[in-house]
């Protein structure tokens, strides 16, 4: 895998006292701001929920899909980030074209277009095969609207796990492109002892941050050994990760049918057929009158 593709890894150390995942998440935060048509901030608050899901993702086992979603008060209106298993993830926000004017320090103000209200992380696991009947969903305010501390914050509320959690996304100013996202989690495991803890918090305070690690071309494994410093650490596992969605000409078609014949015959008499929006990715599918008409009379099944 090349260095500069989208990457997480997962690893310990002290003992795996403490857990690791850390992402280089660059295309895929890019690729769904540019999908979406996002402002800088709303590019920085989406991308920085589409890193956190993936790292979220990866702490929990047999998980198939993990959503966060927070629904706020500001201009941004909500964030929706789910992520896959597999190291897929997509997303949205309500307003993509959400701005505010930088902070004091020329930093893009993620907290000024999220605002307040509530954060749900919603997990599923088994639930597409029928094991588990309903999605598990846990929830906690909106403490900063930075995104990485209301991850941090909901971890320790709702899980009961010590975690630290840095997001970053950089947005090139002239073009509006991302050319630098990722971030990490830590999380301490139970025999984790206090000098090591102590060394821990020294090292994440004294790091530079995400965005500056990624963008001197940093990958995961890079950006950990330079937050650690003299503390050795163990990757277990590397992972490819990518935006896609789950969305279809087929889903369409479902999507469309179930809403009931009325429905469908108006659409082709009125609108001669029918648009869907996906709103997780912004992929159009056109549904024309023949396809409208199949789904009125469908063709007999082939016999074989």
């Amino acid at each position: 895998m090349d260095e500069r593709d989208d990457h997480l890894i997962q690893g310990t150390l002290a003992d795996a006292t403490i857990r690791v995942i850390a992402a280089v998440t660059t295309n895929l935060v890019n690729e769904a701001c540019g999908r979406h048509g996002a402002s800088p901030t709303a590019s920085a608050a989406l991308g920085r929920a589409l890193t956190g899901a993936l790292l979220l993702g990866r702490t929990y086992k047999d998980l198939e899909y993990i959503t966060l979603r927070f629904d706020c008060t500001g201009e941004l209106g909500g964030i929706t980030a789910e992520a896959s298993a597999h190291g897929t993830v997509r997303g949205f926000v309500k307003n993509p074209l959400a701005e505010a004017a930088p902070t004091a320090l020329g930093k893009l103000d993620v907290r000024g277009i999220v605002g307040s209200g509530m954060l749900y992380v919603i997990r599923e696991a088994g639930y597409e095969i029928g094991l588990m009947k309903e999605p598990y969903t846990g929830s906690t305010p909106i403490v900063s609207g930075e995104i990485a501390e209301d991850i941090a914050h909901y971890l320790v509320t709702s899980e009961q796990i010590n975690s630290a959690i840095s997001l970053g996304v950089f947005v090139e100013p002239e073009q509006g492109t991302v050319v630098a996202a990722g971030g990490f989690l830590i999380q301490v495991m139970p025999g984790a002892d206090d000098k090591t803890l102590a060394t821990l918090e020294t090292a994440i305070a004294s790091a530079p941050h995400v965005t500056e690690l990624v963008r001197r071309g940093a990958d995961a494994r890079e950006m950990m050994a330079t937050v650690f410093g003299d503390l050795p650490f163990e990757v277990l596992e590397t992972h490819p990760v990518e935006f896609r969605c789950k969305c279809s000409y087929e889903r369409a078609i479902n999507i469309v049918t179930m809403l009931g014949e009325a429905e469908v015959r108006d659409m082709l008499e009125t609108d001669q057929g029918a648009e869907l929006i996906c709103h997780f990715c912004g992929e159009v599918y056109s549904l024309d009158e023949t396809a409208l008409g199949e789904i009125l009379n469908p063709p007999p099944p082939l016999v074989m």
